[in-house]
Protein backbone atom coordinates (compact mmCIF):
# COMPACT_ATOMS: atom_id res chain seq x y z
CA UNK A 1 0.00 0.00 0.00
CA UNK A 2 1.59 3.24 -0.82
CA UNK A 3 1.84 5.98 1.46
CA UNK A 4 -0.96 8.83 1.13
CA UNK A 5 0.52 12.91 1.45
CA UNK A 6 -2.31 15.69 2.54
CA UNK A 7 -1.54 18.73 0.25
CA UNK A 8 -2.02 22.30 1.18
CA UNK A 9 -3.17 24.21 -1.40
CA UNK A 10 -3.11 27.78 -1.49
CA UNK A 11 -4.79 29.84 -4.16
CA UNK A 12 -3.43 33.53 -4.52
CA UNK A 13 -6.75 34.75 -5.31
CA UNK A 14 -9.25 36.07 -3.03
CA UNK A 15 -12.39 36.00 -5.31
CA UNK A 16 -14.69 33.17 -4.28
CA UNK A 17 -15.66 32.59 -7.98
CA UNK A 18 -12.15 32.47 -8.81
CA UNK A 19 -10.55 31.12 -12.32
CA UNK A 20 -7.53 29.95 -9.94
CA UNK A 21 -9.58 28.75 -7.38
CA UNK A 22 -11.03 26.35 -10.05
CA UNK A 23 -8.14 25.09 -11.76
CA UNK A 24 -7.60 23.81 -8.56
CA UNK A 25 -10.18 22.08 -7.44
CA UNK A 26 -9.78 20.75 -11.05
CA UNK A 27 -6.54 19.57 -9.78
CA UNK A 28 -7.29 18.04 -6.27
CA UNK A 29 -9.96 15.76 -8.29
CA UNK A 30 -8.11 15.06 -11.08
CA UNK A 31 -4.78 14.00 -8.85
CA UNK A 32 -4.04 10.12 -7.71
CA UNK A 33 -5.15 8.74 -4.60
CA UNK A 34 -2.27 9.11 -3.03
CA UNK A 35 -2.90 12.88 -2.69
CA UNK A 36 -5.49 14.58 -0.51
CA UNK A 37 -5.79 18.14 -0.31
CA UNK A 38 -6.59 20.95 2.00
CA UNK A 39 -7.47 24.46 1.00
CA UNK A 40 -6.25 26.58 3.23
CA UNK A 41 -7.60 30.07 3.31
CA UNK A 42 -5.07 33.36 3.78
CA UNK A 43 -7.37 36.22 2.66
CA UNK A 44 -7.99 36.31 6.67
CA UNK A 45 -4.44 36.46 7.66
CA UNK A 46 -3.15 40.03 9.26
CA UNK A 47 -0.19 41.43 6.94
CA UNK A 48 2.69 40.57 8.86
CA UNK A 49 4.71 42.81 10.99
CA UNK A 50 7.56 41.64 13.28
CA UNK A 51 6.12 43.73 16.05
CA UNK A 52 3.35 41.65 16.47
CA UNK A 53 5.10 38.41 16.99
CA UNK A 54 5.91 36.60 19.57
CA UNK A 55 3.77 35.03 22.78
CA UNK A 56 1.21 37.42 21.84
CA UNK A 57 0.90 36.73 17.37
CA UNK A 58 -2.38 37.25 15.60
CA UNK A 59 -4.38 33.74 16.40
CA UNK A 60 -4.72 33.64 12.56
CA UNK A 61 -0.98 33.46 12.16
CA UNK A 62 -0.62 30.35 14.54
CA UNK A 63 -3.29 29.10 13.33
CA UNK A 64 -2.09 29.03 9.74
CA UNK A 65 1.34 28.24 10.92
CA UNK A 66 0.23 25.03 12.84
CA UNK A 67 -1.70 24.03 10.11
CA UNK A 68 0.96 24.31 7.48
CA UNK A 69 3.56 22.16 9.68
CA UNK A 70 0.77 19.09 9.63
CA UNK A 71 0.97 19.17 5.64
CA UNK A 72 3.56 17.18 3.61
CA UNK A 73 3.93 19.46 0.62
CA UNK A 74 1.47 22.70 -1.04
CA UNK A 75 0.29 23.09 -4.60
CA UNK A 76 0.26 26.95 -5.50
CA UNK A 77 -2.76 27.92 -7.65
CA UNK A 78 -2.17 31.89 -8.21
CA UNK A 79 -3.02 34.36 -10.76
CA UNK A 80 -0.65 37.32 -11.90
CA UNK A 81 -0.78 40.82 -10.46
CA UNK A 82 1.64 42.96 -12.82
CA UNK A 83 3.90 41.15 -13.12
CA UNK A 84 4.09 39.35 -9.47
CA UNK A 85 1.99 37.09 -7.12
CA UNK A 86 -1.10 38.96 -5.07
CA UNK A 87 -0.18 40.27 -2.12
CA UNK A 88 -2.14 37.90 -0.11
CA UNK A 89 0.19 35.26 -1.21
CA UNK A 90 3.59 36.61 -0.52
CA UNK A 91 1.82 37.87 2.69
CA UNK A 92 0.85 34.21 3.20
CA UNK A 93 4.62 33.46 2.90
CA UNK A 94 6.26 35.65 5.50
CA UNK A 95 3.84 35.08 7.82
CA UNK A 96 4.98 31.12 7.44
CA UNK A 97 8.56 32.04 7.58
CA UNK A 98 8.62 33.64 10.79
CA UNK A 99 9.74 33.69 13.35
CA UNK A 100 13.49 33.10 12.43
CA UNK A 101 14.37 29.69 12.47
CA UNK A 102 10.64 28.51 12.39
CA UNK A 103 9.67 28.40 9.27
CA UNK A 104 6.69 26.16 8.36
CA UNK A 105 7.91 26.01 4.42
CA UNK A 106 11.49 24.70 5.17
CA UNK A 107 11.49 21.19 3.09
CA UNK A 108 8.19 21.15 1.64
CA UNK A 109 8.05 20.10 -1.69
CA UNK A 110 5.65 22.45 -3.60
CA UNK A 111 3.83 22.87 -7.34
CA UNK A 112 3.07 25.90 -8.54
CA UNK A 113 0.38 26.56 -11.43
CA UNK A 114 -0.40 29.99 -12.28
CA UNK A 115 -3.46 30.95 -15.25
CA UNK A 116 -4.72 34.19 -16.55
CA UNK A 117 -7.12 35.65 -18.89
CA UNK A 118 -4.50 36.44 -21.25
CA UNK A 119 -2.08 34.52 -23.41
CA UNK A 120 1.23 33.95 -21.44
CA UNK A 121 -0.62 32.19 -18.39
CA UNK A 122 1.21 34.29 -15.30
CA UNK A 123 4.27 33.35 -16.49
CA UNK A 124 5.54 36.54 -14.47
CA UNK A 125 3.62 35.37 -11.65
CA UNK A 126 4.93 31.31 -11.80
CA UNK A 127 8.58 32.47 -11.95
CA UNK A 128 8.33 35.39 -9.34
CA UNK A 129 7.24 32.91 -6.68
CA UNK A 130 9.99 30.05 -7.39
CA UNK A 131 11.99 32.79 -6.47
CA UNK A 132 10.80 32.88 -3.05
CA UNK A 133 10.20 29.21 -2.91
CA UNK A 134 14.41 28.65 -3.45
CA UNK A 135 14.84 30.68 -0.60
CA UNK A 136 12.22 29.25 1.67
CA UNK A 137 13.94 25.78 1.19
CA UNK A 138 11.38 24.21 -0.89
CA UNK A 139 11.73 21.60 -3.21
CA UNK A 140 9.55 23.34 -6.31
CA UNK A 141 8.53 20.70 -9.28
CA UNK A 142 10.53 22.00 -12.20
CA UNK A 143 8.48 19.96 -14.93
CA UNK A 144 5.79 20.22 -16.11
CA UNK A 145 5.83 23.62 -15.84
CA UNK A 146 1.97 25.10 -15.51
CA UNK A 147 0.92 28.14 -16.96
CA UNK A 148 -2.52 28.24 -17.85
CA UNK A 149 -3.41 31.11 -20.62
CA UNK A 150 -6.93 32.47 -21.98
CA UNK A 151 -8.82 30.13 -19.57
CA UNK A 152 -11.74 32.26 -19.66
CA UNK A 153 -13.39 29.34 -21.50
CA UNK A 154 -11.99 26.55 -19.68
CA UNK A 155 -15.36 26.03 -17.50
CA UNK A 156 -18.76 25.77 -17.05
CA UNK A 157 -21.38 27.67 -14.81
CA UNK A 158 -21.06 25.23 -12.82
CA UNK A 159 -17.13 25.55 -12.47
CA UNK A 160 -16.90 22.07 -14.38
CA UNK A 161 -13.44 21.69 -16.59
CA UNK A 162 -15.08 21.18 -19.89
CA UNK A 163 -11.79 21.42 -21.96
CA UNK A 164 -10.25 17.87 -22.95
CA UNK A 165 -6.99 19.16 -23.28
CA UNK A 166 -6.82 21.15 -20.04
CA UNK A 167 -7.68 18.50 -18.54
CA UNK A 168 -5.10 15.80 -19.75
CA UNK A 169 -2.54 18.17 -19.15
CA UNK A 170 -3.79 18.99 -15.35
CA UNK A 171 -3.98 14.97 -14.76
CA UNK A 172 -0.69 14.93 -16.50
CA UNK A 173 0.69 17.55 -14.01
CA UNK A 174 -1.22 16.27 -10.72
CA UNK A 175 0.34 13.02 -11.78
CA UNK A 176 3.42 14.55 -11.50
CA UNK A 177 3.18 16.22 -8.58
CA UNK A 178 2.20 12.83 -6.77
CA UNK A 179 5.81 11.80 -8.02
CA UNK A 180 7.48 14.97 -6.53
CA UNK A 181 6.21 14.73 -3.65
CA UNK A 182 7.24 10.83 -2.91
CA UNK A 183 10.19 11.73 -3.69
CA UNK A 184 10.74 14.88 -1.54
CA UNK A 185 8.49 14.85 1.41
CA UNK A 186 9.76 14.62 4.76
CA UNK A 187 8.84 11.73 6.40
Amino acid sequence: MSKSFEIAVIVGSLRKESINRKVANALTELAPDSLSFREVEIGSLPFYNPDLDGDDAPKEWSEFRECMKSVDGVLFVTPEYNRSVPAALKNALDVGSRPAGESVWDGKPAGVVSGSLGGIGGFGANHHLRQSLVFLNMPAMQQPEAYIGSFGDLFDEQGVLTNDGTRDFLKKFASAFADWVALHAKG
